[in-house]
């Protein structure tokens, strides 16, 4: 089982029906007149997200993003669930071969020797990013990818081996340091922060993607275990968050990240950005 060290569910934020109007970033529009971006991720292709996640978003219309390590058991014994996923709309997104974390740092004793980052070569290891990118293309037949780096690190040692990769992706996510997109100005497209959410209750994550109407921003959730797996949260708490997205379709648009970041890209190069 593949296990990580990471924060829960960051910058827990009150509830609050009535919206104001936004203008924190008024001058960025989402398509079909939404207040907010929201993306529902799911790292590392669990069976709770095959039984209890995929039924659930394709219930309510909605497409999802899954960063699968390509060696992931799961991966090859459903792989045919999973390629019917990636035709349904689902994003099949890279999360590396191995899954591999530095082990050098704090908090990380779990992670198996021969799976240590810090003991691999930074170029070595953007040929693997590679190599997933062409694995998952074998998959779902798919050439524009975004990427989620294995327990958000993006350095081996003092490398940072994000840098030659990007040209690879449209986007990558950034784990922790909360779920709500503080401004779109200037955004960073390789540095999107999520919130990880585990143990939580639906109140609490719908709080996040309320923030992020407010703010006229994106809401970024990277799950993993949904009603089972590790760093799990219950099926109920995800479904109250998915019910609460699909009762204001007005409000959000709730897409995969490589949707969005797709959007957030043309955006971007309409205003002369990169």
């Amino acid at each position: 089982m593949m296990m990580k060290t990471l924060s829960p569910l960051l910058g827990m934020f009150t509830l609050v029906w009535a919206l104001p109007t936004f203008a924190d970033d008024a001058a960025f529009q989402w398509p079909e007149g939404a207040r907010a971006a929201v993306n529902l991720a799911y790292d590392d292709a669990l069976a709770s997200q095959l039984e209890n996640v995929v039924p659930a978003l394709n219930e309510r219309g909605f497409h999802g993003s899954f960063y699968v390590p390509a060696a992931a058991p799961l991966l090859m014994e459903r792989l045919e669930e999973w390629r019917a996923a990636a035709a349904q709309g689902h994003e099949l997104g890279n999360h590396s071969l191995f899954h591999q974390c530095s082990k050098t740092l704090p908090g990380r004793e779990w992670v198996p020797d021969h799976q240590d980052l810090s003991q691999i070569p930074a170029a070595a290891y953007a040929e693997q990013i590679a190599l997933a990118n062409q694995f998952l293309f074998l998959i779902d037949g798919k050439t524009t990818r975004t990427f989620t780096p294995p327990c958000g690190d993006v350095q081996i040692g003092d490398v940072d081996y994000l840098g030659p990769v990007k040209p690879l992706f449209v986007a990558s996510k950034s784990i922790g340091a909360g779920g709500v997109t503080p401004t779109m100005q200037g955004l960073d497209r390789y540095r999107i922060t999520v919130a990880v959410p585990t143990d939580v209750t639906g109140e609490e994550l719908i709080a996040v993607v309320e923030e992020a109407a407010r703010k006229g921003t994106m809401a970024n959730f990277t799950f993993h275990g949904v009603g089972g797996d590790h760093l799990s949260v219950s099926v109920e708490a995800h479904n109250a968050l998915l019910d609460h997205l699909a009762a204001h379709p007005d409000r959000y648009w709730v897409d995969s990240f490589v949707n969005i970041m797709s959007y957030v890209k043309r955006q971007q190069s309409d205003k002369g950005g990169s």
